[in-house]
């Protein structure tokens, strides 16, 4: 028997006006998850509590089966995980984003940027990508920063895109700090990172925006049309936890298979063989899906994770995210279901989230799932679709995320 959990992160939504009322899924054709809800079953997820730290790499914590309250410490040690960082046990961990910010245009400031010496209210968070920077421009603008304010205490590590590592030996952890997504277009003033040791985050904070506002590549991008990534937002922190082996617990041997930096090291966290990150660098998602059944060949599971691109997922173009979606289910989806059959008895979770930020706000996250068992009866005449709607409809009571792992490697459900 092999088992799957797939997770379709960050393309749930709400209805669009664009769309006439209806969502991203329900707009996109997806004929192959809807295969599963018809063969199979749909519904809701009861998620983490509204207390527990928000970020990326949460979802897969909890259908991994880890209570997020307890083990999941944002996405930062779980990025260093996958980096293949060492961290101390007293170490914490920050994830840097670098971001595009701006002078407000009401602040009366006349020289713009270059008349900021202190981040607060006369500033904007103008994009939270970075301008959408390249892994390789980013590393050069990092390879600064660490050059600069790097010391015994705190060193900077390069990620993917705007996405890089900053750690703090035997740092502070409790401070309040602010994902940078929900402040797009709005003063940064109220968001800085605020309670125990914010003081020196703000100070760093401060110094790379000095370090970054000047950088020659920046002054490239702003040449070409590009926003420069000018400052580093350090937030998404914690401490690497020890947990305990999700491999170990059900007596099976796993891997995960994920470009992203998170989710390859919640897999690794949870003790699952991580797919060597060359493998899949730059692959198309029939090559994802390839590699995710070579993969099963020789393992009992496999946690995949896919997502749409950062243009696609943090852009206002919604008519690119349904094409982004009936591409997941085209090229990616449909190989592996069809290569799963071949691999005999099996059972598939798929797990979707929506992206928790939309247009600089916060979302409750939409969270659903469909699941079949290729020994069971397949359900007769089912004509549902793998829509939140259809979720919503579903007759099931909502599923303890944290559970769901369980019952996958038990009795089904």
């Amino acid at each position: 028997m092999k088992q799957v959990i797939l997770h379709v992160d960050g393309m749930a939504d709400h209805p669009r006006q664009e769309l006439d009322g209806r969502t991203p899924f329900q707009r996109a054709a997806t004929p192959h998850l809807d295969r599963l809800v018809q063969t199979g079953e749909i519904g809701l997820l009861a998620l983490a509590p509204e207390k527990v730290r928000q970020g990326s790499g949460l979802m897969g914590t909890s259908i991994l089966g880890y209570d997020p309250k307890k083990y999941y410490q944002g996405p930062g040690p779980l990025e260093a995980a996958s980096l293949g960082i060492g961290i101390g046990e007293h170490d914490v961990v920050y994830r840097c984003t670098m971001v595009a910010l701006r002078a407000d245009a009401q602040s009366g400031s006349k020289g713009g940027l270059n008349e900021i010496k202190k981040l607060g209210p006369h500033v904007v968070m103008d994009d939270a990508t970075g301008g959408l920077i390249s892994t390789e421009e980013a590393r050069d603008l990092i390879e600064a920063i660490n050059e600069q304010l790097g010391s015994e205490m705190i060193q900077f590590y390069p990620g993917l895109g705007h996405r890089h590592l900053m750690v703090w030996v035997d740092g502070k952890s409790r401070a309040v700090c602010i994902d940078p997504q929900l402040l797009v277009g709005r003063s940064i003033a109220d968001a800085l990172p605020t309670g125990d040791g914010s003081d020196i985050l703000r100070k760093l904070m401060e110094a790379s925006f000095q370090i970054l506002r000047d950088h020659p590549l920046n002054e490239e991008r702003q040449k070409a049309g590009q926003k420069p990534a000018n400052c580093l937002w350090l937030w998404g922190q914690g401490k690497a936890i020890l947990w305990p082996s999700v491999s170990e617990r059900f007596k099976m041997s796993g891997v995960v298979v994920s470009q992203s930096d998170v989710h390859r090291g919640l897999g690794i966290m949870a003790g699952l063989e991580a797919v060597d990150a060359a493998r899949l660098a730059g692959t198309d998602l029939r090559t994802q899906a390839a590699v995710a059944l070579e993969e099963l060949k020789k393992n009992d599971f496999a946690y995949v994770h896919v997502e749409l691109p950062d243009s696609v997922v943090y852009g206002l173009d919604v008519a690119a995210k349904v094409k982004g979606i009936e591409a997941v289910d085209r090229e990616l989806i449909g190989p592996l279901f069809e290569g799963l059959a071949k691999l005999g008895p099996h059972r598939i979770a798929v797990f979707c989230d929506g992206s928790n930020v939309h247009l600089g706000q916060a979302a409750e996250s939409p969270g659903f799932f469909a699941y079949r068992d290729s020994a069971a009866t397949p359900s007769s005449g089912a004509a549902g679709r793998f829509t939140e709607a259809d979720a919503q409809a579903s007759t099931l009571p909502p599923r303890d995320a944290t559970k769901f792992v369980a019952r996958l490697f038990a009795k089904g459900f």
